[in-house]
């Protein structure tokens, strides 16, 4: 069986000298100060949320703490989770009733030329959020009836690109994040006229709240970003591709491990199978 502990933060990993000299994972310990202990610890955390918070660095080879530190978060997105009465009604494609149609189930895009894009990338790049944000439209209870009442609905967008560093006018995304959330909410009405008055309640998730809430470093859902100098053989840093680290009973399954995020689920799965081939349960992997 399993024992899961719900609403607890750990606060450091636990480890000792092993073999050689060479740290050993040996469990974590909590906030609270309670210490768990296991023979394996596997950690979904970003690489510096693992390396250079939980860890203290003089585990860790010098050269693998200045890759993981150098290690580039840029991302830019943010999340909006709205309640709403009823269905969006697109102008492109009425609705036919109250049922969901075919135009509800799926994501749902909101620009009409590649420059929309383009033109929010570089206004994000210079700090300002994009006075035309790229919204990404989902309603699960499209698929889902349990997830709202009836009449009711649940939407989620996700929002591109929303700059971690903000310029100073903006007052920091504390300040600013509703204001923001209000734009992105009027690129939808655009298209559906009304979505915004049928918003009952939202949850606006900024960069900075994604990495408070979920320790996303900078708010990247990716654990890193997925450029071609941070994947494969690097990521998260040259020669622990693997999913092994410098700590022995330490590896890394989230998307900070290869092949990287995109919710394909394969960093755990490619872990699991390290882990089991380690402790003899399963193939060895030679990888990293």
């Amino acid at each position: 069986g399993a024992q899961i502990h719900t609403d607890v933060t750990v606060d450091r990993i636990l480890y000792k000298a092993g073999p050689g000299g060479r740290p050993k994972a040996m469990g974590v310990a909590l906030a609270d100060g309670t210490e768990l202990y296991c023979d394996v610890l596997l950690s979904n955390c970003t690489p510096w949320r693992t390396f250079l918070e939980l860890l203290s660095e003089e585990a860790l080879p010098t050269e693998f703490v200045r890759h993981i530190r150098n290690v580039d978060y840029s991302c830019g997105a943010m999340k909006i989770n709205c309640a709403i009465r009823g269905l969006p009604n697109f102008e492109c494609w009425p609705s036919e009733g109250s049922a969901p149609g075919p135009q509800h189930r799926g994501t749902i895009h909101f620009e009409t030329h590649m420059d929309e894009i383009h033109q929010a990338y570089l206004q994000a790049v210079q700090g300002h959020p994009p006075s035309q944000p790229v919204v990404e439209l989902t309603i699960p209870s499209a698929l889902d009836g349990t997830l709202a009442p009836t009449g009711h609905h649940v939407a989620q967008l996700f929002v591109q690109f929303a700059p971690y560093h903000l310029r100073p006018e903006y007052g920091g995304w504390d300040a600013f994040k509703e204001t923001f959330a209000d734009r992105c909410c009027a690129v939808i009405d655009r298209f559906a006229p009304g979505f915004s008055a049928s918003i009952m309640g939202r949850d606006v998730l900024s960069p900075l709240d994604l990495e408070r809430v979920f320790g996303l470093r900078q708010g990247n859902i990716f654990h890193g970003a997925l450029t071609l100098n941070q994947l494969g053989y690097t990521r998260p840093a040259p020669g622990f591709s693997g999913h092994r680290t410098p700590i022995d009973g330490l590896y890394l399954c989230g998307s900070g491990a290869h092949p990287g995020g995109g919710v394909s689920g394969n960093p755990g799965r490619n872990c699991a199978t390290v882990v089991l081939g380690d402790r003899g349960m399963g193939r060895a992997r030679n990888s990293g």
